[in-house]
């Protein structure tokens, strides 16, 4: 289904939203993470795609690839570390812990009886469970029936606490926040709730770092107002990377924002039901998808906050396009460089490609070979076997022919 957002706007960014997330908090998440020894200083690669913008009749696309994101291989790496970090400074505010001294271990004794949860479809979950484990604090992670075994045991090697539930990702949501009020844990999730905002705030404002990275890497100065592209493709879920990302970008560029399209999948449609509904609302369908970071039921009340009035247009693919997405990135169309992307990475392709083969929806959405279009691969083979059986090779084969053109260029 494709929803045009009668909400949308395009003005200078209201400052009611600049005071909840802004370039400068986002600028200063940034300089923090740099100092995590689990990230690279270095940003994930923006790789132009010729072949494949050509292909679907578009003038340039550009992928941001965060499958190289640390050793976690996604975006998430980006939030639940700055939350952990917020929240400890919040905790103890007397004691000023520095960023780089909580990611180095210094405070571990201090911190060692602090425990956090969180529910995760599972690289939310990781990325929590490795910065717990580098600060030194306890955590433990509740995963629903559909996240995979393999999922699992990569998040228990970073040293969390699993508690497995049956029921779907928003119900271990509810499960975390019961745990954490029997317990005295504190919640580090990445979707809001009533009277839960501070954490999932500083989540979406680590990941305005993707956007920080890109209008870099595009040669865009601190003083420029415009956006190198004309439209950008941004995965579902609860909306919390999205509302990141157009918070940096509307900020930036102002009136002159990209035209932005949210892709989630038809079953986890939470997204396009609310823009439907005019509030945060719930999906339509059974949530379960294969693609397992966006399959979620419930919108995220904050993030919505900065999604209504900014993304133009709504659009939900089937499993299979995003699968078929995975598959044209991990070959390389036509001499481009082969990308691993996971089944929630590869979405925001699918979602292109669902328009562009419509000629009605390519004319609404104002797709031409004019447009310069960003996507970004949320995630690489978080789940390898999952990856190896959707995509026909494995992640490994797929990274060789990527170093292969690479080398060739």
């Amino acid at each position: 289904m494709f929803v045009v957002n009668k909400s949308a706007i395009r003005t200078p960014y209201p400052d009611d939203l600049r005071a909840v997330m802004s370039i400068a908090k986002a600028d200063e998440s940034r300089q923090w993470l740099q100092q995590w020894p689990e990230l690279s200083r270095e940003p994930t690669p923006l790789r132009s795609l010729p072949e494949l913008a050509r292909d679907l009749g578009v003038g340039r696309i550009d992928l941001k690839d965060e499958s190289t994101r640390a050793t976690l291989g996604s975006f998430k790496a980006l939030g639940a570390p700055i939350a952990l970090v917020r929240l400890i400074q919040r905790r103890w505010p007397q004691r000023q812990f520095a960023a780089s001294g909580l990611f180095s271990g210094r405070h571990a004794e201090e911190l060692r009886d602090f425990t956090v949860v969180s529910a995760t479809d599972g690289n939310h979950g990781l990325a929590l469970a490795a910065a717990a484990r580098d600060i030194g604090c306890r955590c433990v992670i509740l995963l629903h029936k559909h996240v995979s075994v393999e999922r699992e045991r990569t998040i228990a090697a970073r040293g969390a606490t699993i508690v497995r539930i049956d029921g779907n990702y928003d119900a271990s949501v509810h499960e975390a926040a019961r745990l954490a009020e029997a317990n005295t844990w504190f919640v580090v999730s990445d979707t809001s709730y009533e009277g839960y905002e501070d954490i999932p705030r500083d989540v979406m404002q680590g990941y305005g770092t993707i956007a920080a990275e890109v209008l870099e890497q595009r040669g865009v100065g601190r003083g420029d107002n415009v956006s190198p592209y004309s439209h950008v493709f941004l995965q579902g879920g609860v909306g919390g990377m999205a509302a990141g990302i157009i918070s940096y970008l509307w900020e930036r560029s102002g009136a002159r924002r990209p035209v932005f399209i949210v892709v989630e999948p038809q079953q986890a449609d939470c997204l396009l039901q609310s823009a439907m509904a005019g509030y945060a609302a719930h999906a339509s369908g059974s949530v379960d998808s294969v693609m397992a970071g966006l399959a979620c039921g419930e919108t995220s009340p904050l993030a919505w906050r900065f999604l209504e009035p900014a993304v133009d247009f709504f659009l939900t693919i089937e499993d299979d396009e995003a699968v078929a997405a995975m598959r044209l990135l991990a070959e390389g169309s036509d001499g481009d460089v082969p990308v691993v992307s996971g089944e929630s990475g590869a979405a925001g392709l699918a979602g292109l490609a669902h328009i562009v083969r419509d000629p009605e929806l390519r004319r609404r959405a104002g797709l031409d070979n004019r447009s310069n279009v960003l996507l970004i691969s949320t995630e690489g083979a978080t789940a390898p076997e999952v990856y190896r059986q959707l995509v026909g090779r494995t992640a490994i084969h797929v990274r060789q022919a990527q170093a292969d053109r690479l080398a060739s260029v």
